[in-house]
């Protein structure tokens, strides 16, 4: 995975060949089919490890936090640039690679946003116990409204700024979902 991590973040693509991640973790086609039956499945074992890594790093950072604070902590760090050229590469090539998955194996990818899903709906439900949230919310079916909102919005950072001459940042995704949950 990890030679499957280095090509992505230098291009910035997902269309490299299974002999291309051999080559470069110099090993050999055999031991890469003994974990992956196809680049597809490396693929998806990369997304949902970094999916899996970076929530766990969210709920820690939003655990002892309100649910509005705790919300706007989540939108704010899915929301931010690339700290490096090298993850902006790797950002853009997975966000393609998502639509991709959605679409060609979407009860693996239901699966690779079950953690995030899961930590929406902990935020939801703090926030409506602490009053802040409306009591009539369908926290799951919300949780994936929100959840897929605040993702979709990654990609309008730079296009926002084409469409409406500002670019669309983290708080700007925050008060859009807030005015939907806000008591």
């Amino acid at each position: 995975m990890r030679s499957a991590l280095d090509i992505l973040g230098e291009t910035g693509r997902t269309d490299f060949t299974v002999l291309e991640v051999v080559e470069r973790s110099k090993t050999s086609l055999r031991a890469f089919y003994q974990h992956f039956s196809t680049k597809d499945e490396l693929l998806l074992a990369l997304v949902e490890t970094i999916m899996a890594d970076s929530t766990e790093r969210w709920r820690a950072e939003t655990d002892p936090l309100s649910g509005d604070d705790a919300l706007r902590l989540l939108i704010d760090r899915i929301s931010a640039p690339a700290q490096s050229s090298t993850q902006d590469s790797i950002n853009r090539g997975l966000t393609y690679y998502n639509d991709h998955l959605l679409e060609s194996r979407p009860k693996e990818f239901a699966k690779v946003l079950a953690p995030l899903h899961r930590l929406v709906g902990d935020i939801l439900r703090r926030g409506i116990a602490d009053g802040t949230f409306r009591a009539d919310l369908d926290v799951d079916t919300d949780a994936a409204i929100l959840m897929q909102t605040v993702l979709g919005t990654r990609r309008l950072r730079d296009l926002g700024a084409d469409l409406n001459g500002v670019p669309i940042e983290g708080d700007h995704v925050y008060e859009f979902c807030l005015r939907a949950i806000r008591r």
